[in-house]
């Protein structure tokens, strides 16, 4: 059950904050951006948040211009969006709620947070996406909402959210995904394992499949990635292999415009005032 706790005007939209019980022994606060301009149902984003080791802010980075050229939530609200974003687990309100209490924040919270759920069978990873599936049910139920125009987009941590949650439910239409596209093999030889917190890592996952089987399954919906040739987390030959494997399979589909990766050569880990703009046009041509 959806808890709303406040609801103010701002100049071009409402902003509303929430709480929900995931169910699993916690609570998970949240905003929510409803456009004033935009009559009938409006198209919606659920935004995910980045790491950064910026444990302190999670959502609040809808509201701030730190790492994206402008301040994503007000941004995309005024583009006629509803825009929702939560904080996952060990950020912004959740800095300090888990196994160690409030004395355990950061690294330390997030590396208890991991034990623990290990000892009831689950990945901290797999924690952070229920919740944001919960979400994007709420998005999906609110009467502003046109459940069939749903996107995701994130930079960083926020994007790998991004497209594992494009393939485990199709109710997103469309994703942008900036500054992480991430294929495990590669990372591991190119010894970059330190790039990645506890949260990234799924236990038997590469006995398995690698990041392309699950990219291949937001095929035939559009997607977008957006990396750089120096993000020392995403190396680009996994970036290149991924794509090798996709694209062909979404040209089995008749639309191989639908998938796009572009790598922009000297960038590392940012988020340009160019990936922002190809994000916003990606997400209005698709969700339209």
């Amino acid at each position: 059950m959806v808890q709303t706790l406040s609801r103010e005007e701002r100049p071009g939209y409402f902003l509303e904050k929430f709480q929900f019980d995931n169910g699993a022994g916690a609570t998970v606060p949240g905003y929510l951006l409803l456009p004033r301009h935009v009559s009938g149902k409006a198209a919606a984003i659920l935004f995910c948040h980045w790491h950064g080791g910026e444990y302190e802010i999670g959502k609040e980075e809808l509201f701030q211009a730190r790492h994206t050229p402008e301040a994503p939530g007000p941004a995309l609200a005024e583009g006629g969006f509803v825009v929702l974003g939560v904080d996952a687990y060990c950020f912004g309100e959740r800095n300090g709620t888990g196994p160690g209490g409030p004395v355990e924040k950061g690294a330390e919270g997030e590396l208890s947070a991991s034990k623990f759920n290990l000892w009831f069978g689950r990945t901290l990873w797999g924690m952070i996406l229920r919740d944001d599936l919960i979400a994007l049910d709420y998005l999906a139920s609110r009467p502003e909402v046109d459940a069939a125009r749903i996107g995701v987009t994130g930079i960083s941590m926020g994007a790998t959210r991004s497209w594992w949650l494009m393939a485990l439910d199709e109710r997103i239409k469309t994703g942008a995904a900036v500054a992480c596209l991430t294929r495990y093999q590669d990372l591991i030889q190119h010894r970059a394992l330190h790039e990645h917190g506890i949260y990234y890592f799924v236990p038997g996952m590469l006995k398995h499949f690698d990041t392309e089987a699950v990219v291949a399954l937001i095929a035939p919906r559009p997607v977008l990635f957006l990396n750089g040739d120096q993000d020392t987390g995403s190396p680009v030959a996994g970036i290149r292999t991924i794509e090798a494997v996709v694209r062909p399979l979404y040209g089995l589909y008749g639309c191989e415009a639908k998938f796009q990766s572009a790598v922009f050569p000297g960038l590392g880990h940012v988020y340009t005032a160019e990936m922002w703009a190809r994000t916003l046009a990606w997400l209005v041509q698709h969700l339209s």
